[in-house]
């Protein structure tokens, strides 16, 4: 094992915090592995587990792992994550096209071959082959077209034909854009120069006709693995055949229910039937969500076949739909509730507006930008536009000075190890520089030999993916920007026919594909969910024209009506038996660990002359006992423990567990399922009696306004008969206790 790489607890360490279908998707010895991973299921942080795990067994070498994404920051964040897990040397991560380019180049250099130009923008070069009775026609949905048929490896000479087949239409005919596709090709030839989809071509077709080059670069990467492996294309799946060679050591992760780019190529059928591309693989499925509360999870799997994922967060509260009569109210409406949502001391950032299109995210971002709600968008500045940036990164150019020897110059004036707070003016500049020194190392995992000038060529290659850099900001994004993302609060906007689906949507894969997208923003929101639409809506300088609800929206809102009624009698018990599997054992709370947790609370309240509860509650404290976190990701999903808790004290906590030994797990499974069965009875008739209660006390509100289910477990289990035990229960306030602990007192009294 590399001397580069601690593991806090071992190998068995990584698998502490990991539920059964984790724990057996990170450590399965099949190979080839497909882990089906629904949203929130934890789908990073099997990856990356997986990953170290087996690195800690020596059964995969870390220099020889090689981790493909879709974006760069998806690249990015897996190798925090994998720092946090023990891995010292970074990991090479990247997206196929980056990788691919990074070989190309060392092909190209060692062949003596001249480097083609990488073409970043096929609009510009387009736009000069169109006709000129076309010019009116968007060039973009023209690149489009080119995009999709290189994807799935069609040719100019095949396009029309195939075009047809599969009900490609933007208003030219196919013949017509066959021949552009064609002139595209040519004149890229006549040129030296190579567009995206390219890399991965020529990439493919280099390993499979020059051994050498073959076997440095299977060599080089032996052990593979694929984020997101509903997205992949043909071409993309041809490359990764050409790097394995016949090897089977692949693992790859991705969700069928989130196969969102069918029309860029994409083809979901890769991963569905995975043991059909690759022979004697395995299907693991993770079927726990821990990103959404219950209410959020069972509205927005309302619309899909597959309803058989499970929340593992306490209960929230019910998403809402609103009809708005006009866009203008709704954009009024949405930016007041954006801001009584964030209150006088939250962040903007935990709340994102998502839409189906481009055009209503700029129209949102005015809107915004007018009450002087500051907002994030996928269309914002590029770090590469700054000028501070392009004078350093304008010196590697025709400079083949080692990379290695430059990170120096990719400083923004402060010293990144020191310990004190940026000035709020120079805090984009500290985050351009970050985010460039972040892709110099990526490049140098994939190529440790590279270049000042070969970096500059690579670094292009990204510059559609980086994003607005502002520190907090609303999310305006479209569906499909936002996947892979999550925020505590999400607004979807505009749910009308014509966006959702989408108007062009007409055959039934491009229909299913609409709704699989459309469940896709639903499952970002974490905690809250706000629907919208419009009864009428104005385009441009027309007139309003009225607009009807999302087809799918009568189905969404029947979910969320269904929400509150009792559970049938499976339900009952399923719900029943998860609460009682989150009690804290008294073997977990009586741990000397507490006293430490405990005294460690005092001395931080003390200094910051707060209430220790302030620091953390006491429900944290218990939940942390009984998760016995080992890394700051194992933190993440604890109930109580907020991502400003883990930010500020996640280490100090860190330290604390590992000065103890954990808890005999199986002896406090013992005692829970021998004191359940002896308190079954009461606790379920007290709950039922306490709904009844509740709904008589919200007078017609939604029932979770008085207390939510959590707050009755809790009711139930403790049976409260002063103010003192009742203001000890999870979810009572001062507050609450006031409207309604008198009648609380009497409720248990009786």
């Amino acid at each position: 094992m590399s001397e580069n790489i601690h593991f806090p607890s071992g190998a068995d360490g990584l698998l502490l915090n990991l539920n059964e279908e984790q724990r057996h998707a990170v450590t399965s010895k099949q190979v080839p592995l497909a882990i089906h991973a629904g949203a929130g299921s934890g789908k990073t942080r099997v990856l990356t587990h997986r990953i170290a795990w087996r690195i800690a067994m020596d059964i995969d070498d870390a220099r020889k792992v090689l981790a493909l994404t879709f974006t760069r920051k998806a690249a990015a964040e897996l190798n925090h994550r994998l720092r946090g897990l023990g891995i010292r040397d970074q990991v090479a991560a990247g997206t196929f096209h980056a990788v691919a380019y990074a070989q190309l180049k060392n092909f190209w250099r060692e062949k003596s071959l001249p480097e083609p130009e990488l073409l970043t923008n096929k609009s510009v070069f387009v736009t000069k082959l169109l006709p000129r009775d076309y010019r009116s026609i968007k060039v973009l949905d023209v690149v489009g077209e080119i995009e999709w048929a290189k994807a799935r490896r069609i040719g100019p000479q095949a396009y029309a034909g195939m075009a047809e087949e599969n009900g490609r239409n933007i208003g030219i005919p196919s013949s017509l854009i066959g021949q552009i596709y064609q002139n595209y090709e040519d004149l890229k030839r006549e040129q030296n120069k190579v567009d995206f989809d390219d890399l991965l071509v020529f990439c493919a077709k280099a390993i499979r006709s020059d051994r050498s080059f073959a076997a440095a670069q299977q060599w080089r990467f032996q052990h593979l693995y694929v984020d997101e492996f509903q997205d992949v294309n043909s071409v993309q799946v041809e490359l990764l055949n050409a790097w394995l060679n016949g090897n089977e050591n692949l693992c790859v992760v991705g969700d069928p229910n989130q196969a969102i780019y069918g029309w860029n190529g994409a083809d979901a059928d890769h991963l569905v039937r995975f043991g059909t591309y690759f022979p004697g693989g395995e299907i693991v499925d993770l079927k726990q969500n821990y990103r959404n509360t219950p209410q959020i999870l069972r509205t927005a799997t309302s619309i899909l076949e597959d309803t058989t994922f499970k929340a593992n967060r306490s209960s929230g509260s019910n998403p809402t739909i609103t009809h708005f009569s006009s866009d203008k109210d709704e954009l009024t409406s949405v930016a007041q509730r954006v801001r009584e949502n964030r209150g006088p001391n939250g962040r903007w950032s935990d709340q994102a507006v998502l839409t189906r299109t481009n055009t209503q995210v700029e129209a949102l971002a005015r809107a915004f930008r007018d009450v002087e709600i500051p907002v994030r968008t996928l269309a914002g500045s590029s770090l590469f536009d700054r000028g501070d940036v392009k004078r350093v990164l304008s010196s590697f150019e025709n400079n083949n000075q080692p990379l290695t020897e430059l990170l120096g110059d990719l400083h923004a004036g402060f010293d990144e190890d020191e310990e004190y707070e940026i000035p709020a003016r120079q805090q984009e500049r500290f985050n351009a520089f970050s985010e460039i020194r972040l892709l110099a190392k990526e490049h140098l995992a994939l190529d440790p030999t590279a270049t000042a000038d070969g970096f500059l060529s690579w670094i292009k290659s990204h510059i559609r993916t980086v994003t607005d850099i502002s520190i907090d900001a609303v999310e305006i994004a479209t569906f499909h920007s936002a996947k892979g993302l999550e925020w505590p609060t999400v607004h979807l906007v505009g749910l009308e026919e014509g966006f959702v689906p989408i108007s062009y949507a007409r055959d039934a894969d491009s229909l299913a594909e609409e709704k699989r997208l459309l469940y896709v923003a639903l499952s970002r929101a974490k905690e809250n969910l706000f629907i919208s639409w419009a009864g009428e809506r104005s385009f441009g300088d027309k007139e309003p024209i009225g607009r009807d609800p999302s087809r799918w929206l009568e189905q969404i809102q029947e979910a969320i009506n269904s929400l509150d009624k009792p559970l049938n009698k499976e339900g009952q018990i399923d719900q029943i038996r998860k609460a009682r599997s989150g009690k804290t054992s008294n073997s977990a709370s009586e741990h000397p660990v507490k006293t430490a947790l405990l005294s460690w609370r005092s001395e931080h309240a003390q200094y910051a002359s707060l209430q220790p509860y302030e620091v953390l509650s006491d429900a944290a404290l218990e939940a942390l006992i009984e998760s016995w976190p080992i890394t700051i990701e194992g933190m993440e999903n604890i109930p109580g423990v907020t991502s400003h808790n883990i930010q500020r004290y996640g280490e100090e906590l860190l330290s604390i567990f590992r000065q103890f030994d954990p808890p005999n797990i199986d002896s406090q499974i013992q005692r829970a399922v021998e004191g359940d069965s002896l308190l079954e009875g009461v606790e379920d008739q007290i709950i039922s009696d306490l709904k009844v209660w509740r709904i008589e006390k919200a007078a017609g509100k939604p029932a979770f306004t008085i207390f939510n289910d959590k707050t009755l477990r809790d009711l139930a289990k403790k049976r409260p008969e002063n103010l003192d035990e009742l203001l000890s229960v999870y979810g009572i306030g001062p507050a609450k206790a006031k409207n309604f602990g008198q009648d609380l007192l009497k409720f248990f009294k009786k």
